[in-house]
């Protein structure tokens, strides 16, 4: 079944709100099996509101909608779909009790407005709101259902789960379940990455393969549908052992696995203490390692050693190395990582040193030249790199940079 989420609320076009809506139904809605392909957001306008549900009945079996069944005179969604299919809109008696009900337990005054919320289309099926005053609304048009939702969270959720899941079911029938898994990627590019699978993308059917960039990784989505998780989880990794044949060496982690908790687990495994000593970074490295529960069994200690002056006294970067060499090189980082190591008395020390900018470039060492080193048993390891972007963007890329260059290390 085809299913078109429609939010409704000027205030989302203002971006004055996040839309969270949207997104909990769509992950709800494919885990149940049904087909989410279209999302609309309209505002508060009658108009352009029939356009878009019209467009969204031609096009999908369900329409979902979120918001617009308040008390005031914005509030127009029920007013609307009754519009489009011709139907007037009649009191519901049942309704209107339970709003009054609400008002009485909280010993407020019920606004006449109110009663506008108990106004539905006529032989429409209503959905009793446990959490608010605005009833759901369903509207069985031939083979095409129109779902109303009110558009606060904390009372679409509980109504979707407790009256809208079952109904789903009870007139549609099991449409089995839609499985994601997400393989996380580092180190290579969107488009030589889709290069290397291009053949798995361009005969895909079930499952099916999404390229996403997301904060400097690449994300490769693989979704399957089956009769049950069994089935459809079979489907992915069948495609995913094919897939890592082509990328296996850009794949860091699995669905929400970042690279802190990826490193961290090596760590743990090989019983391997750390500590960093940061310069451009600012202890981004260590705020992102800190992140993860229990980081504190291989994170020893850092250092931000932002001025030269703490690279010689609190690190042990030779004066003379910084006099031939500067802030911003291979020799400084790696005097970084063996310098931190040491003082921290771990099996392995990271040095970052870099010019996130805008100012500090020289002819030689242009913005978004960094240098990160990491000194273990297999010796110092320091790799160059050239990032772009604004001074945030490079300390992110940084970060990850660094944080993979460890993942390498610790995994040899």
């Amino acid at each position: 079944m085809i299913v078109e989420i429609v939010s409704t609320g000027t205030e989302l076009l203002l971006g004055q709100i996040v839309n969270t809506n949207a997104a909990y139904l769509a992950r709800k809605l494919n885990s149940l099996g049904f087909h989410v392909l279209y999302q609309s957001t309209v505002g508060d306008n009658r108009e352009r509101m029939t356009q878009v549900l019209a467009t969204a009945l031609a096009r999908a079996d369900i329409v979902i909608t979120s918001g617009g069944l308040g008390p005031t005179q914005g509030d127009i969604t029920k007013e609307v779909s009754a519009g489009l299919l011709n139907k007037p809109l009649i009191l519901h008696e049942p309704s209107l009790e339970r709003i009054r009900c609400f008002f009485r337990q909280r010993n407020l005054p019920m606004p006449d407005n109110n009663v506008r919320q108990a106004m539905v289309p006529e032989g429409a099926i209503v959905v009793d709101n446990e959490r608010g005053t605005a009833p759901g609304v369903i509207l069985e048009e031939g083979e095409k259902t129109i779902i109303h939702l009110p558009g606060p969270p904390h009372e679409l959720e509980p109504m979707f789960e407790r009256s809208i899941v079952p109904y789903l079911i009870r007139r549609f029938g099991e449409q089995g379940i839609i499985v994601s898994r997400v393989l996380r990627t580092y180190g290579i590019g969107e488009s030589t990455l889709e290069e290397k699978i291009r053949d798995f993308i361009l005969n895909q059917s079930n499952p099916t393969i999404a390229l996403l960039a997301r904060n400097g990784e690449i994300h490769v989505r693989l979704t399957a549908k089956g009769a049950s998780a069994m089935e459809a989880n079979e489907l992915i990794m069948r495609l995913e052992n094919q897939l890592r044949q082509y990328i296996d060496q850009y794949i860091f982690g699995i669905d929400e696995e970042s690279l802190e908790i990826v490193v961290g687990r090596l760590l743990q495994a090989k019983g391997m203490t750390l500590a960093l000593a940061e310069s451009c970074t600012g202890g981004l490295v260590s705020s992102r390692i800190t992140d993860v529960p229990g980081s504190s069994v291989y994170l020893t200690g850092a250092i931000v050693c932002y001025s030269n002056q703490i690279k010689i006294d609190s690190v042990g970067v030779p004066a003379e190395i910084l006099e031939r060499y500067g802030a911003v090189s291979k020799e400084t980082a790696c005097y970084m990582a063996q310098g931190i190591r040491g003082k921290f008395k771990t099996d392995l020390g990271v040095g970052i040193t870099g010019i996130a900018g805008p100012g500090g470039a020289t002819a030689t060492k242009p913005v978004g030249l960094v240098y990160i080193a990491v000194d273990g048993p297999a010796g110092c390891d320091c790799q160059e790199y050239r990032f772009f972007g604004e001074r945030t963007g490079i300390k992110h890329r940084t970060a990850l940079a660094a944080l993979n260059q460890l993942r390498l290390y610790v995994g040899r």
